[in-house]
This record gives structure tokens, sequence and C-alpha cells, in this order.
């Protein structure tokens, strides 16, 4: 309450109860009468909201922020006409996000909005980690490509294998790598991230589209030296790193001069371990196979996987070509001798393993290339498919700037952040994404709701909107309210996140929006959902939305598949029915629109992720760091100051 205001009611002292009873009375009437009038004077004559794109003024039956600023008597006015006209709904000033969970209320016996402040207490901890899921083996396994091919979604993933021939204390020849030079590659590996795998995970990977851990790389060691036993091993072993050895059996047979070469009681030791997967290299290792006549080509092939298998006692289910030439008459041997799949090289290009033409012809980089590859290492789009109820909001934030994707409609390329924990910001006033960014503790953001135009500076949300920046609960505007239902409400807690479809009715209110989720911490109303329930949208979903079906550069998020909130935005036009197929494609389980068009924008740090300046806007969808993740209300934000404690207004405000 402005302190003038709080002077004239409660400073003077009447002589009679009466008589202050009077006045009192005899002043709220006429406040009353003044802003009715200035309410209907302020009514528009046009009243058509075609969903999101609102033509009339927003800010006049609404609360202005969630810090409201009050510096004279008529902002009071105005704030009493937004509170008094109606009645209720009003703003409610709450610290207290942070409580227990309550009792779920019947939504049916929700009474009107009144200012409501939620009794001190704790929430339940923050939560993370999966709990409940399905086997990706079977879910891969179900969408299997028809062998040799390899699946769509692993195509999109960038996996290397990386390539290395003999280990030693000093090279001979330049492709060799010193014992130090391959203890600094591990320690690379390890500084950057990167998860080596096994050539089993990258094979279902391949055929099957299953998930890989983030930042995938396969090492791979070829023609059986000493030094892969003496040096390698040891290495691999300290790292915890799994690798795969392609051996030539004549070599440790004594059949093939080799400048060195590791026997076959350490081949046995080596592969026991869970670490090591030993994949056949030929007999003698031909210069090319390509020029051998068929009997000695089949030698090559199907007798070395005969030998290693009976002295080893392990299948052989993979192959390497020697110096990477091969035909499809190579291939086909290869296929006959029943390798699962085979790896290959080559002088004159290198490739990620999803580049490769088949199972039978996975591609490699020499071991120089490790550095050339560290940044370009990716998992993917294949998720572990979890069920509808599970969240992860502990994995690691990743950043992908520009995703192609091949459909049968031209599509633009995506933006996308994936990982962390989602949270919203209702800032004081509109702002670029990266200078809001700068007051939280988050690490990326996308921007959020629809929001009034009516003024440059306007924070006035379309919709209710709760969010943990300000603690606020505020409601819609109650005449707008009923021309959003259906619209997808996004409910945030600690540990889970819930779309349902807003009712004005029911969900103009704290208690409201708790009935549906009661640890909720922010909360807001999109434009549409684009995927729902796994399922991308269809053009009669989007009823009246205005300009769904437009070219635009769009915002949205969600939940994929695994589990985990995703923001993003198309780095060029689209129409939401487009976008929807382009989503589920990419494997969101739920995806809502949120402001688009000139407001699209995405931020990662500093760093915008759009190719254009972007309208301001006062609100975003943000995810925090794992390490900023922890407690109910994690979120911190530095609201801007004013200038003075007279300014900022009575603390009911803020």
């Amino acid at each position: 309450m402005d302190k003038r205001l709080k002077h004239y009611v409660s400073s003077k002292k009447p002589k009679k109860t009466g008589t202050r009873l009077w006045q009192l009375g005899f002043f709220c009437f006429g406040l009353g009468v003044a802003t009715s009038g200035l309410f209907a004077l302020r009514t528009p004559e046009r009243f058509d909201l075609k969903a999101l794109n609102i033509q009339m003024p927003m800010g006049w039956n609404t609360p202005t922020s969630a810090a409201a600023r009050i510096t004279s008597l008529d902002l009071v006015a105005t704030e009493t006409n937004v509170h008094g006209v109606n009645a209720f709904p009003q703003t409610m000033s709450s610290s207290h996000l942070c409580l227990p969970e309550a009792s779920p209320t019947d939504v049916s016996q929700t009474p009107t909005p009144t200012s409501e402040t939620l009794a001190d207490g704790l929430v339940k901890p923050f939560s993370t980690g999966i709990k409940t899921a399905i086997d990706i083996d079977l879910v891969g396994q179900l969408g299997a490509a028809p062998w040799p091919d390899i699946h769509d979604t692993a195509r999109i993933a960038k996996v290397p294998i990386l390539m290395y021939h003999d280990v030693m204390e000093e090279k001979e020849v330049f492709f060799d790598v010193t014992v130090e030079e391959l203890e600094e590659h591990f320690a690379r590996i390890e500084e950057e991230g990167l998860t080596p795998i096994t050539m089993d995970a990258l094979v279902r990977h391949l055929r099957m589209g299953t998930a890989l851990p983030p930042k995938p790389v396969l090492l791979t060691f070829d023609d059986g030296y000493e030094g892969h036993y003496t040096h390698v091993y040891p290495l691999l072993q300290e790292y915890g790193y799994p690798a795969v050895f392609s051996v030539f059996t004549g070599k440790m047979d004594g059949e093939v001069v080799g400048r060195s070469t590791f026997t076959w009681e350490q081949a046995q030791e080596m592969a026991a371990d869970p670490l090591i997967t030993i994949v056949s290299h030929t007999v003698t290792h031909p210069r090319d196979l390509r020029e051998l006549d068929d009997l000695s080509l089949r030698q090559e092939v199907f007798d070395s996987k005969a030998k290693l298998e009976a002295k080893l006692g392990i299948p052989i289910r993979y192959f390497t070509y020697p110096t990477g030439y091969y035909d499809d008459r190579v291939a086909q041997v290869v296929e006959e001798a029943g390798y699962e799949a085979a790896l290959t090289m080559s002088n004159y290009e290198e490739w990620f393993a999803g580049e490769s033409n088949s199972l039978l012809e996975i591609g490699r980089f020499g071991q120089s290339q490790l550095e050339a590859v560290i940044p370009e290492a990716w998992e993917g789009l294949a998720l572990p498919v979890v069920g509808k109820e599970t969240f992860d909001f502990g994995s690691p934030v990743r950043v992908m700037r520009r995703l192609e994707m091949e459909m049968e409609e031209e599509v633009p390329p995506l933006a996308l952040i994936t990982g962390g924990r989602p949270v919203t910001v209702h800032a004081d006033s509109r702002y670029q994404i990266p200078e809001i960014l700068a007051r939280t503790n988050a690490i990326a953001a996308v921007d959020g709701a629809f929001f009034s135009l009516e003024y440059l500076d306007s924070n006035v949300m379309i919709g209710p909107v709760l969010s943990q920046a300000t603690q606020t609960f505020i409601p819609g505007n109650a005449g707008e309210n009923p021309l959003l239902n259906g619209r997808p409400l996004a409910l945030i807690s600690p540990d889970a996140v819930k779309f349902v479809p807003f009712d004005a009715d029911r969900h103009n209110t704290l208690q409201g929006i708790r009935a549906e989720m009661s640890n909720v911490t922010d909360a807001f109303v999109g434009a549409a959902w684009l995927v729902r329930d796994g399922e991308p949208q269809p053009a009669s979903s989007f009823g009246t939305l205005f300009d769904f079906d437009a070219y635009r550069h769009r915002a949205f998020w969600g939940i994929n598949k695994a589990g985990q909130p995703v923001i993003g935005v198309t780095k060029g036009r689209i129409d939401s029915v487009d976008l929807g197929k382009l989503l589920h494609e990419v494997g969101f389980r739920d995806a809502m629109m949120v402001d688009s068009g000139a407001s699209t924008s995405l931020a990662y740090g500093e760093e915008s992720l759009v190719d254009y300046t972007p309208r301001p806007v006062p609100h975003l969808i943000a995810l925090l760091p794992q390490s900023e993740a922890e407690g109910a209300c994690p979120l911190i934000f530095e609201q801007n100051p004013f200038d003075s404690e007279e300014d900022w207004g009575d603390p009911y405000y803020r």
C-alpha cells in the first residue's frame, strides 16, 4: 500500500467510532465508483481474442507485476481496481513455495480465489533418478532396422571410433603411438567427458537405435601387437575403458612374421575380461582381400573365426578388414561366415559410425584425429524409454546448437538443450534471455508464456502464472481466461512435470493448481500441445489458435522419452503440425509450444542460440544444472533494485 494512502486511512484519530467508520465507508464507496468508471471507460469496443492473439489491452484487469511498483495514489487506485472490480482473484504474495505437501483438494469445491498464505514448513527433499523403466534392448528390438542397415535414430548420433596400431616406448613408423601419448589420450578422454563404450553397445545402437551414454567413443587396436598386452591393457584396466582388439591368428600361431605379437595365453586372459572384445582380422592379414580368389577369401574369413572361437572359448561376432579394403563380394563372405558387423578404414576419408553405409562397413578415425572428434562426439537422440510418470532432473545439461533431420516434409534445423531441472522466471519487465539468466543460477532458458504487448516494459502474463523467481501466484484476467480453456497448463514440481488442459474455473487460484499438483512450484499456460502422450498433434487439435498453420520461428519445451526436460527453438520457419511431427521424431514424450514468432529465443549462458535479435520477454523456462538443483526451490533470482524503499512500496505488493 502507498505510504500516503496508509497515512490517509490510518493516521487521523476520529473523535467517535461511528464517525470514523462513516468516513472510511464513504471513502471506499467513492473509490469504488471512480475505479468502476475507469473500468467502463477502458473497456474496448472490440473483444476479439483469437486464442492467444489478444487485441484488447491486457493490463487493465490483471495484476501488473509480481512485484508491483507503487508510486502514487493514482496507481494504488488502479491496483485497487484490479482487485476491486472483480473482488477476486488477486495476487498472492508468497514466500511459501518451499512448503509441506498439502492434501489434494476436490477442485469442484474450490472457493472463489482469495489472498492466501500457506503455513510455514518444509517440503519433501528434491529427488532424482528413474522410478520405472522398461528394457531398452526390448524397445530397440521391436523397431530394429533390417540387418545390416543402420537405424535412422543412430544416424543422428556422432560416435567416433578411434583406430590405433602399435603402442611402444619409441615410434618406428608414423602411425605408432608411444605409451606416453596413449596416456595423454586417455587423460584427454576423461577430461572432456567422453565415454568409451563396448563394440556390443555400438552395434546394438546402430542396429536398434538404443541409447548410448553421453559423448560415446569406441577404442580399437589393430594387429595384436605385444604392446597391446603390455602397455594398452593395463591402461584400459586403470581407466576402466573398454576396447576392441583386432587380431589375425597366423601371427599368434607363428605362421606370419610380425614386428611383435601377444600370445594365445595373453589373448585368453584379455578375452576373459569384460572390458575387452576380440575380433577377427583374418588369418594372414592380406594386403587386399579383394584380390584373393574365392577359396582363399573364405579361408581368411571363416578359418580365423573358427580358430579364435576354439582357442578363446568365446563367440567371435565381429570382423575387421585388413587395411580397410573390401567390396560387395568380400562383404558377402563376411556375412556368410556369421559376423554381425565389420570395421573398416580409409586413407582418404573418415566418418562417424552412424554415417556408415551398413553394419558391414563401419568407419573409423585414425588416432591422430582425437582432438578433432572430441567436440563432435554426441550420443544422439536415442533415449532409454521410461514410463510416462518417470522424470530425470539429474542428468547433465547438454546443448545441441544445430540438429538437422531428414523427413518427408522439408523441416528447419533445431537448437535443443536437454537435461537439468526445469524452473520458470517471471521477471519484473521485459529483457533478452541472457540478461535474465545473468540474474539467476540457471544455465539455459527458452522464452516462455505469452504476455501483454500493451506496454514496452509489460510483464503482464496471459493466463495465471506461478514462478520460483518471485514466489508469487498471479491469477489471469478473469474475463479472458475462458478463451484459454483447453490450452496446456504446465505444472512443475521438484521432481515432476504435468501438462493438463487449462480450465478457467479451476486453475485461476493457487488452491486450484495445487489440487492438480500438490507440491507445484511453477505454473503457466502455453499455446498448444505439439506432442501429447507420445503422439504428434493433428491440425484439429489446435482449434482457433491464431497462425498455428503459418510458417514462423517457433519456441517449445517439454519432456523427452527419458523423462528429461528439453527446451528449444526452430532455426527456421515451420507450421505447428510439422513441428509436432519433428519433435516426435527427436524423442519428445510431451511438447508444448510457447510464445513464438518475434519472441522466439533460446540462450545458453551468455550465448544466444538464435540468429537474430528477438523481442524482449518477461517470462522464461530455465534449466538448473545438477549442482544448483538441490532443494525444493533452488532457483536464485536477483530482482532489479528500485531507487528507494518508498518507490518499492509496501511488502504486500512485492
